[in-house]
């Protein structure tokens, strides 16, 4: 069953959307409806759904705030809005579909079984993800693997592999020592926090370092200099660290 919230600020709206959940697609369950943002978030994290249906204008923002709250991979969202021109904005933002009003039927159960294809998507690469991890030695140093997600294709990466990385916007380019590229469906954020603790090193609201890679630091231009003679921009605040990072290498 596909646990769902409804976030919509009119009642007739939602009351519409459920009746339309309850007749048309029986493995969606409605777990909860709220009439704005603010409430949406937090029955987001109460509930945990798999699914939200997602109004864009509401009282206290709009949708695409509420999305901003979480990681992309968290639930996949529908928009269901009168207003066409946030439609650019949404899918950057990893939005299953994006359905105008009135409903079309049909659009609707054909953004269902979208859901239905990500979410087994989804959950076949965590169990991959975990397949992977268990053949790694438990006191290894041996190189480690990472299953990268792209937009066709599941990619297994060796970690030190991995010279950088660099945000483009709602994806991540991952910049590899054999000079190839690879970008995937994961903000520079998410990324982080995949690699965290395995010894990258954030440079820049853009650009995530690997640490074997550092070859030294350019203090007038602020730029880390990486082994293959690539630059990398420093932010002002993160001098500190990446001299400190220098220092004990």
């Amino acid at each position: 069953m596909i646990r769902s919230i409804i976030i919509e600020d009119e009642k007739l709206s939602r009351d519409l959307l459920r009746t339309v959940v309850e007749k048309f697609t029986p493995d969606v369950t409605v777990c909860a409806e709220c009439a704005d943002a603010k409430s949406g978030i937090t029955a987001i994290r109460n509930y945990k759904p798999d699914l939200v249906f997602l109004d864009i204008e509401m009282p206290d923002g709009t949708g695409l705030d509420v999305i901003k709250e979480f990681k992309g991979e968290d639930f996949c969202v529908i928009i269901i809005t009168a207003y066409e021109h946030y439609a650019i904005d949404a899918f950057h933002l990893s939005v299953v579909d994006y359905l105008l009003k009135p409903l079309d039927i049909n659009y609707f159960i054909n953004a269902i079984e979208k859901v239905k294809a990500e979410l087994e998507r989804r959950d076949a690469e965590r169990k991959y993800n975990d397949f992977v991890k268990n053949l790694e030695p438990k006191d290894s140093t041996s190189n480690k693997k990472i299953v990268l997600t792209t937009s066709d294709n599941m990619v297994v990466v060796d970690e030190e592999d991995i010279v950088h990385c660099e945000s483009d916007n709602y994806y991540t380019v991952f910049h590899f020592k054999d000079g190839s590229n690879l970008m995937i469906t994961k903000t520079l954020k998410d990324v982080e926090e995949m690699l965290e603790g395995r010894g990258f090193t954030r440079t820049h609201k853009s650009h995530l370092v690997n640490n074997r890679y550092i070859a030294g630091f350019a203090k007038d231009s602020m730029e880390l200099v990486l082994s293959d003679g690539m630059k990398i921009p420093v932010s002002r605040r993160k001098k500190e660290k990446i001299v400190e990072l220098i220092r004990n290498l």
